[in-house]
């Protein structure tokens, strides 16, 4: 049997990529005060398929099924509304009037999987919700540049704009319907569709016929109404004043239909990434928490996509993990030995050393080799003379210096070989 399309196996060699990042980005929010929540990764599918909702992620790539009890369930396509989900149905709103959480964990799409884009796949993704501040905008997108540059990833660029409240969407949707109708059949099918469901999603379109007839459309900054425009103009300053190296992309709408005002993209200019350089992302969104069945409740949010995150650290060459390594590895000459070692490696264990063994008994040389492949600090040999006068022979890897000692004493002569 084979892994379904679209998913990846982590295996053990890759895990510590993985914790690395995950350690950078807990480490990240903590720092910013954002403690940690964990939704299902299913919910029931009004969740996501809202009737505000109309993006090609959740009309044409989410994963539903029915439970045995005849109930409509979907895997988690995105965070962001499980969590507000989360946040309405245990009424986390009464509790403070700013609540701000990370996760990290998967989420499922159905698309056509490529290099650092699955079908399933892992987000780092944090939401703040409670208020509307220009400055708790900036400050998620601030703490998004923290989070790339810790990483160690240069030529990075965040790209902002706005798309506005609901009247500067009414009054920019009309100007680019009226923009694009005299190009309705030149218009990739997907986009045709979109301009009588969705036109905004057209100006996020992959499609190079599309690209070049929005080149020329009306921008959404352009039709703002005064409290837009003049929280856009605040936003710029906090950012200016955080150091954020930002620039306004007027055509960036983002993939999901829940934004308002605030939008932002992360990008990097990383070897052999091509297209797909929008490292993570995210926004404002003043309507979801009442959509499902809270109060009328703003809320700003970011994710970055883990996969996506590890290939740029590793074709930046900029993965800087520790190696591994084992303080003792105990080599064992004979089955006869083993309660013997058995109560070795469980003096050393309870007193929080990092030990292995071999469990075969194979011979010294291959039990060296395997030690050795383990980083092992410390080699603990027991062969017929130290088994029969109840000691030890202590090797220190690095020095190749050994000694034999009394059993009773291999703890202190463990703490001074290491020094802990």
């Amino acid at each position: 049997m084979n892994r379904a399309k679209g998913t990846y196996d982590v295996l053990p060699n890759d895990i510590k990529k993985w914790q690395y990042l995950e350690n950078i980005a807990k480490n990240i929010a903590t720092k910013y005060n954002f403690s940690e929540i964990r939704t299902p990764i299913f919910e029931y599918s009004g969740v996501f398929h809202r009737e505000s909702e109309l993006s090609d992620m959740v009309t044409k790539e989410t994963y539903n099924f029915k439970d045995k009890g005849n109930r409509d369930l979907t895997l988690r396509p995105e965070g962001t509304a499980g969590v507000i989900r989360a946040y309405v149905e245990n009424k986390l709103y009464v509790e403070s009037d700013l609540l701000k959480v990370y996760s990290i964990g998967p989420n499922f799409r159905y698309e056509r999987p490529q290099k650092g884009r699955y079908r399933q796949f892992s987000q780092f993704s944090l939401e703040a919700i409670g208020i509307k501040s220009a400055l708790l905008d900036a400050e998620v997108i601030k703490m998004s540049q923290e989070f790339i540059e810790t990483l160690g990833l240069k030529n990075v660029s965040i790209e902002i704009n706005s798309i506005g409240d609901l009247k500067s969407r009414e009054n920019y949707l009309e100007a680019l319907v009226n923009y694009l109708t005299p190009f309705k059949e030149e218009l990739s099918n997907d986009s045709k569709e979109r301009l009588i469901k969705n036109p905004l999603r057209i100006l996020d379109s992959k499609d190079k016929k599309d690209q070049e007839i929005i080149k020329d459309a009306p921008k959404p900054i352009d039709y703002l109404s005064v409290e837009s425009s003049n929280y856009f103009n605040e936003l710029l300053k906090y950012l200016k004043i955080f150091n954020v190296n930002y620039k306004v992309n007027n055509q960036l709408v983002r993939g999901l239909d829940y934004y308002s005002d605030t939008v932002f993209e992360v990008k990097a200019e990383i070897k052999d990434f091509g297209a797909q350089n929008v490292l993570g992302g995210g926004g404002r969104y003043d309507n979801l928490v009442s959509e499902l069945g809270g109060p009328k409740t703003s809320a700003i949010g970011f994710a970055f996509g883990m996969e996506r995150l590890l290939y740029a650290l590793e074709a930046e060459e900029v993965l800087n993990l520790e190696e591994d390594s084992l303080d003792v590895f105990i080599i064992n000459f004979s089955k006869e030995f083993n309660l013997y070692t058995t109560s070795l490696l469980t003096e050393l264990r309870n007193n929080n050393y990092f030990v292995d063994l071999d469990f075969t008994n194979k011979s010294f040389k291959s039990q060296l080799k395997k030690a050795l492949k383990l980083n092992a600090k410390i080699l603990v040999i027991v062969g017929d003379e130290e088994f029969n006068n109840n000691m030890v022979t202590v090797k220190n890897t690095k020095t190749e210096e050994q000694t034999t000692i009394k059993k009773d004493e291999l703890i202190k002569t463990i703490k001074k070989e290491l020094g802990y």
